[in-house]
């Protein structure tokens, strides 16, 4: 088994909180990194996680622009899963609110390793959004040899910050001396789905969720979702520690559903609750994408009524993963919403 303290970044986070409770469950000895130790929606799922015999959670304040509370994390520790990055699409400052938390923070973490001289093994969350360009073709499959590379601050903050900051960490890691230099994994989850643990973990991919549960549409988009659910990615990360190859690249994809057929599931699951179950019809999705505060005609045209796949073959065989089936993510993630009375 693995020993050593790993700071788990972004700890409070939807993906960063699954991570904690996977490593706490083999034994480890988890540091984790919050913004604000004191904010219980960050911090009380946490502290209830079950711990195994052996294992430790240390809770402790980072944040990522201060270097001095970077390197305080860092210090001492064999192993590093950085997952802290804002998970907003689209913003009014896109390069302050979106790019620079994912570039300057990557940064930050990058130098503070090499300055620990502690770190054995690195594992950076990146997403899918680092890998699909703006402009892909009805039906094509995307392979970890893709990048984002065509992403811009204007039309696709979020990708440009992800394939940005992966960027970073791969010229940093290539840059080490062979001999002495971390193991190096980065790993590109999709949509995410199964139990939130706070409410905070209702923004980001549960967004689209939460939007059908609260009836916020009339109509379904006519949108292909790429699902994965969190415990896989969780898994995927801390087996990414030992398993797998030294620089990898590996997509986390379960499968697809479109947004009606979700619905239709979660309808079914809780036919006490009003859902949209309906399709809208591909011009009208276009029009309303016009007045919609998140997306726009341009996304729409790129997105709407395309299919696009990933191969995640090299998780599954490097890796060993299996996934869990999509539609059990997405009902998996409602009973934790319900039951708190976060919808």
């Amino acid at each position: 088994m693995v020993e050593g303290i790993v700071v788990v970044t972004g700890a409070s986070g939807y993906i960063g909180s699954h991570i904690v409770a996977n490593l706490l469950k083999r034994g480890r000895e988890v540091r984790a990194t919050v913004r604000d130790a004191s904010d219980p929606e960050r911090v009380d799922h946490l502290r209830a996680l079950d711990i195994s015999h052996q294992g430790s959670l240390e809770i402790v304040e980072m944040d990522l622009f201060d270097t001095a509370s970077v390197d305080a994390a860092i210090k001492g520790c064999s192993d590093v899963i950085h997952t802290a990055a804002s998970v907003i699409i689209r913003a009014s400052n896109p390069q302050k609110k979106i790019v620079d938390p994912s570039v300057i923070g990557t940064q930050n973490i990058v130098d503070s390793i090499e300055r620990a001289g502690s770190v054995k093994r690195f594992i950076h969350t990146s997403s899918t959004a680092a890998i699909r360009p703006m402009e892909w073709t009805d039906g094509q499959m995307l392979t970890s040899d893709t990048w984002a590379d065509d992403a811009t601050v204007e039309e696709n903050p979020y990708g440009l910050a992800k394939a940005s900051a992966e960027r970073i960490v791969r010229n940093w890691h290539a840059s080490q001396p062979v001999d002495s230099r971390p193991r190096l994994v980065t790993i590109h989850p999709c949509m995410v789905f199964g139990p939130p643990m706070s409410p905070r973990h209702l923004r980001g991919s549960l967004a689209l969720l939460m939007t059908m549960i609260r009836r916020e549409i009339p109509l379904n988009l006519p949108m292909q979702v790429s699902i994965v659910d969190v415990r896989d990615v969780a898994e995927a990360h801390v087996r990414a520690l030992t398993e797998g190859e030294d620089c990898g690249r590996y997509l986390v994809v379960a499968g697809d559903m479109m947004m009606h057929e979700m619905a239709l599931a979660l309808k079914k699951q809780h036919p006490e609750r009003k859902w949209a179950t309906l399709q809208a019809p591909y011009l009208l999705a276009l029009i309303a994408a016009i007045f919609h505060p998140k997306i726009n005609v341009a996304w729409a045209r790129r997105h709407l009524k395309k299919k696009l796949y990933w191969d995640a073959a090299p998780a599954e065989r490097e890796l060993g993963m299996k996934w869990m089936n999509p539609i059990d993510s997405v009902l998996s993630t409602t009973a934790p919403i319900f039951e708190n009375g976060w919808d």
